[in-house]
C-alpha cells in the first residue's frame, strides 16, 4: 500500500480505515519481538532470516512480518508469535536462526495451503519451542499500558492511529476544555507511577493554576534506574506514540507550550524509538502549530540523562535537563511553580502518561473499575529474580504478592522456596513469604516499610541472605548519592559501614541500634527522596528478619 500522505488529507478515520485494510489483506501476521531483551539474544537476525524465507518463498502478499515490543516474557527470548487467519496463535520462544526459517517452511506455508475443514498439525520437533499463550503469565494479566506492546509495530505512526491512536488527542482538542480533561484525570484516580503516588489529575490541576507568562512545560521522566526495572523502558520501546499522546493530552490540559523526554542513554533502543515517533508526529502535523486544526501548539524534545539514580527526582532531573548537575533542590517552590528555568513544570512519568489516552477514551469509570478504593488502575511490573517465568507483566493494583508471584510467575523454580519479594526498588523495602497474600498497592505496601517505586519486583528464594540483600542496596544508594546534604552523604555511608561490619561477623548490638537511629535521622533531615528512602532495604530486613542480623552479632561475640 502505498504511504498514507496525512498532510494532504488529515484524517485519522480515514487513515485508520485505510492502514487497516491493508493489514487485513494478509492470511498471516508474524510478530518478532525486536525489544532490547529480545534484541541481545539475537532477533535482529531472526527477523533478517523470516523476511528473506519469506521473500524466496513468494509470500510477501500473504505474509506480514513485523517487528514488535517486548512482548512479556523476557528470559525465553528471542519470542515471535504467528497468527494465521482462522487459527490458533502460536507463540514460539528462544528461537535459533535455523529454527527461524523451518517455520516458515513447516508451518507457516503448510497452514496456509491447508483444504478447506482441514486442521493444522504442527511438527514435534517445532512443538519443543511452543510456549503456551494458556499460560497464567497471560491469561491472569490485564493490559492497559501495555496493551498494544507486543502486538503492533512501533515505529509506524499509520499501525498506531489505525489501533486508535490519536483519538484521544482529537477528542480533547475538539470536543473538551482543559478543565474537564483534568477533571476526568481526577475522577478516573490516576496516581504516578514513579514511585510517590500523587494524584496526577491533582498535579495537573496545580500546574494549569499557574498562570503561563511565555512558556510552560511539561516533562516525562524516562530516568528509571532501579536495579531490576525496565518497566518504562519497555513502554518506550513498544508504545512510544502512546506516551507522546499522553503528554500531548497533558499539555493540553495544563497550558504548556513544549515537552522533554528524559530519558536514561543507557536506553538507546527506547531513545531511536521516541526520537523516530517525534520525527514523524511533525512530518504528519501532530505535532507544530495548529494540531488538528485548532488553536493548540506544540512541540517536544528529548534530553538523555547520563545514568544518575537521583535524577529520577524531579527537581534534580530538571536541573539536568538545564545542563547543570543533577542536584535536588528543596521544595516550596514545587515544579509545578518553579521548574524548568524557572518556568511552571509538570513531571510525569512514563508510565502515567501511558494510560492518559486510554482513560480519555474509555473514561475515568472504566479505569477506576481496576484496582482498589485508593490505588485505581493497573500497575506494570518488571518481575525478576528466583521465578520460574520473570518478565514484564501488568495486573491491577490490589493484585496480591501470591497471585503475581507463585500463579503469573509460576512460583520458585528447582525445589526452592520463597522467602521473600522486594519491590520498590533501592528506595523499597522486603516483604517476608508469610504476607503473601498482601495486596499489592500504595497504602497495603506502606505499612510493611516498602513502596510501589517505578515497579521493580524482585524474587528470593531461601537461599538468599537478608544482610546482604540490605548491603547491596545501601551501597547502591551511597553510590548514587549526590551528596548535597549532610543526613544523606554521611548518615547513608556510616549506615554502610555498620552493615559491613555486621556483615563480616564483627558488629555488636549497638551497631543494629545505630543502624535504626541513624535510618531515622536520614529519613526525617535528607534533603529528597533517594536519602529519605535509603535506609528502607535495612529497616525492612531488620523488621521482618532481624534474627539474621543477631546470627551476625552472635558469630561476633561468640568469638569474643
Amino acid at each position: 500500500m502505498a504511504a498514507i500522505d496525512i498532510e494532504k488529507r488529515f484524517d485519522i478515520h480515514e487513515i485508520a480505515k485505510e492502514k487497516l485494510k491493508d493489514m487485513e489483506r494478509y492470511d498471516c501476521s508474524i510478530y518478532c519481538c525486536h525489544s532490547t531483551g529480545c534484541k541481545s539474544s539475537g532477533s535482529d537476525e531472526i527477523i533478517d532470516l523470516l523476511k528473506q524465507a519469506i521473500a524466496d518463498h513468494g509470500l510477501e502478499d500473504k505474509v506480514r512480518i513485523v517487528a514488535t515490543g517486548c512482548m512479556g516474557l523476557c528470559a525465553q527470548g528471542p519470542l515471535i508469535r504467528v497468527e494465521i487467519k482462522g487459527q490458533k496463535d502460536i507463540l514460539y520462544k528462544r528461537l535459533e536462526p535455523l529454527v527461524a526459517r523451518v517455520i516458515i517452511t513447516e508451518h507457516v506455508i503448510p497452514a496456509l495451503n491447508l483444504a478447506p475443514g482441514e486442521e493444522f498439525q504442527l511438527p514435534e520437533f517445532l512443538q519443543k519451542h511452543v510456549l503456551s499463550l494458556e499460560l497464567p503469565f497471560f491469561t491472569k494479566q490485564e493490559k492497559v499500558v501495555l496493551k498494544n506492546a507486543g502486538h503492533l509495530d512501533p515505529e509506524d505512526i499509520q499501525e498506531y492511529i489505525a489501533r486508535g491512536g490519536y483519538l484521544a488527542l482529537e477528542k480533547v482538542l475538539k470536543t473538551m476544555t482543559p478543565a474537564q480533561v483534568v477533571e476526568e484525570i481526577k475522577k478516573s484516580g490516576l496516581r504516578g507511577r514513579g514511585g510517590g503516588g500523587f494524584s496526577t489529575g491533582m498535579k495537573w490541576e496545580l500546574a494549569a493554576k499557574v498562570p503561563t507568562v511565555d512558556e510552560k512545560f511539561i516533562i516525562c521522566n524516562g530516568d528509571e534506574g532501579d536495579p531490576g526495572a525496565y518497566m518504562d523502558r519497555s513502554i518506550l520501546e513498544g508504545d512510544p506514540h502512546a506516551v507522546i499522546e499522553g503528554m500531548m493530552i497533558a499539555a493540553y490540559a495544563i497550558g504548556a507550550t513544549a515537552g522533554w523526554f528524559y530519558i536514561r542513554a543507557e536506553y538507546p533502543l527506547a531513545v531511536e524509538r521516541i526520537e523516530k515517533a517525534i520525527k514523524a508526529c511533525k512530518k504528519n502535523r501532530l505535532l507544530g502549530n495548529n494540531i488538528m486544526g485548532t488553536d493548540f501548539s506544540f512541540n517536544i524534545d528529548v534530553r538523555l540523562g547520563a545514568g544518575a539514580f537521583v535524577c529520577g527526582e524531579e527537581t534534580a532531573l530538571i536541573h539536568s535537563i538545564e545542563g547543570k548537575r543533577g542536584t535536588p533542590r528543596p521544595r516550596p517552590p514545587y515544579p509545578t511553580n518553579k521548574g524548568l528555568w524557572d518556568k511552571p513544570s509538570c513531571v510525569n512519568n512514563v508510565e502515567t502518561l501511558g494510560n492518559v489516552a486510554k482513560i480519555i477514551l474509555k473514561g475515568a469509570d472504566w479505569f477506576a473499575s481496576f484496582g482498589t478504593e485508593t490505588s485505581k488502575g493497573t500497575k506494570v511490573f518488571a518481575l525478576t529474580g528466583q521465578v520460574e517465568h520473570s518478565g514484564l507483566i501488568e495486573v491491577p493494583m490490589g493484585t496480591t504478592i501470591n497471585e503475581i508471584v507463585n500463579e503469573i510467575g509460576g512460583g520458585v523454580p528447582n525445589g526452592k522456596k520463597l522467602k521473600a519479594v522486594q519491590t520498590g526498588g533501592p528506595s523499597g523495602g522486603v516483604i517476608p513469604a508469610d504476607k503473601l497474600d498482601l495486596p499489592v498497592c500504595y497504602e497495603e505496601l506502606k505499612k510493611v516499610g516498602s513502596i510501589m517505586g517505578s515497579g521493580g519486583m524482585i524474587v528470593m528464594d531461601d537461599s538468599s541472605n537478608m544482610v546482604d540483600i540490605a548491603n547491596f542496596y545501601l551501597d547502591f544508594t551511597v553510590d548514587e548519592s549526590c551528596g548535597k546534604c549532610a543526613p544523606c552523604r554521611i548518615g547513608g555511608k556510616q549506615m554502610l559501614l555498620l552493615l559491613e561490619k555486621i556483615n563480616k561477623g564483627k558488629g555488636t548490638q549497638q551497631d543494629i541500634d545505630d543502624l535504626r537511629r541513624i535510618a531515622t535521622a536520614m529519613q526525617k533531615a535528607s534533603l529528597c527522596g533517594l536519602g529519605q528512602t535509603a535506609p528502607n532495604p535495612v529497616l525492612s530486613t531488620l523488621r521482618f528478619f532481624e534474627n539474621e542480623y543477631l546470627e551476625k552479632v552472635a558469630q561476633n561475640e561468640k568469638k569474643a
